[in-house]
């Protein structure tokens, strides 16, 4: 196989793009990749071809075919190959699919903004003339994972307000299809504003997996918090006891009162319950508060003696927010903020419907959360901070 060589190479290129005007575009790109790869190459073995020199540390091995699609149409390079006991390939053609850069970015982006696997192999047959599988496509997201692994491992700070939630995505696992848990920590740092802290995908809401997540936040620098907000998740309770023993917890007032509709014995009782609850929500203070939640559990302490036993214990679990300065308790009272980040996941998640495995969930969540807590940062505060006497922990 014939290369030009070096003075050459400029001449042949502008010959061809004299003779043969845009047509010889590809043709030209083939002619500088390929000289590109032989400096890479000779680089690599601290030698120019047919150099007697001491510090060589390989030897070339012909060339090898490979054809790349581009937005110029398959181009077959000359591939140089050194031999066996050296590992070499040019940075000029990246391994694996078929196509250039740019294209897999694409892809990748397609993948994230919730366009299907499939969807995006029939956009790149309509665009580019050449089919790309969904593997493919999987894979081109996958090269997204150095950067998205940094974001979630980048060092945190203080965050007064801690916001947890968990949703459910569908995986395959182990030849099964199972629920995977998707753990999501928000924060309200001193300046007001909202961030995602940290995510995880796991097997289920076990105290082990919650208490895992959690120590990961305080081993990047977590620090500060004086308030947790989140619903009772399954091993949560236990896991923030154990992590963040010292730090008031608030129940999210939502869903308790979602959670004591299970209680309500009669259909017609429901309206009435709601208004009730709500009443005790919407108090001044916590000592109204603990005095309307007696009011009530009285009223159904007869026609319904669980709804009032269920109430007496569980409702003071959403009091917390009575501590906090009286412009944070609309916005923390329960955890809505992470509420609408679930279904914006959910929104865009629902279009793959399901994922192969745990890593492309966490692939996804994660760079739609990028996105999300990006716009948050550069937005507007959510909380007014100035001022505010914040809770001792």
């Amino acid at each position: 196989m014939t290369h030009p060589t070096h003075p050459e190479l400029l001449n042949t290129i502008l010959q061809l793009l004299t003779d043969q005007g845009s047509q010889g575009f590809a043709e030209g790109l083939r002619l500088l990749v390929n000289e590109a790869m032989l400096r890479e190459r000779s680089q690599a073995l601290q030698a120019q071809p047919y150099e007697r020199a001491e510090a060589r540390k390989g030897h070339a091995n012909g060339f090898k075919d490979k054809t790349l699609t581009t937005r110029l149409g398959d181009i077959t390079f000359d591939v140089p190959q050194v031999r066996p006991g050296l590992e070499f390939y040019p940075s000029s053609l990246e391994k694996g699919i078929r196509s250039e850069q740019a294209l897999k970015l694409a892809l990748a982006e397609m993948y994230v903004q919730g366009v299907s696997t499939r969807k995006v192999a029939a956009i790149v047959e309509q665009l580019c003339g050449s089919s790309v599988s969904s593997t493919q496509v999987s894979k081109c997201a996958a090269k997204l994972d150095i950067e998205l692994n940094a974001w979630r491992n980048r060092p945190l700070g203080s965050f007064p307000y801690l916001v947890i939630d968990a949703r459910y995505e569908k995986v395959r696992h182990g030849g099964c299809l199972v629920d995977c848990a998707v753990l999501i920590a928000l924060g309200i740092d001193l300046e007001g504003k909202r961030t995602i802290l940290g995510v995880s995908v796991a097997l289920s809401e076990a105290e082990a997996h919650w208490r895992q997540f959690l120590l990961s936040l305080q081993q990047r620098g977590l620090q500060g918090v004086c308030c947790i907000v989140s619903d009772d998740h399954a091993g949560l309770g236990a896991a923030r006891t154990a992590v963040f023993p010292s730090v008031p917890w608030q129940r999210c007032q939502f869903h308790l009162q979602k959670n004591a509709q299970a209680y309500v014995p009669r259909l017609e009782l429901r309206a009435q319950v709601a208004e009730d609850i709500r009443s005790v929500f919407n108090s001044p203070d916590r000592a109204s508060a603990q005095t309307r939640l007696k009011t009530i559990v009285a009223k159904y302490a007869s026609n319904a003696p669980k709804l009032a036993a269920w109430m007496d214990e569980n409702l003071p679990q959403g009091f917390t927010i009575f501590s906090l300065p009286n412009a944070h308790q609309r916005k923390l009272r329960t955890s809505n903020a992470l509420e609408r980040v679930n279904q914006e996941l959910k929104r865009r998640t629902r279009v793959a419907s399901l994922f192969p495995n745990e890593a492309s969930v966490l692939r996804l969540i994660t760079a739609l959360l990028v996105e999300i807590s990006e716009q948050w940062e550069i937005g507007k505060i959510y909380l007014n901070m100035k001022s505010q006497n914040l809770p001792q922990t």
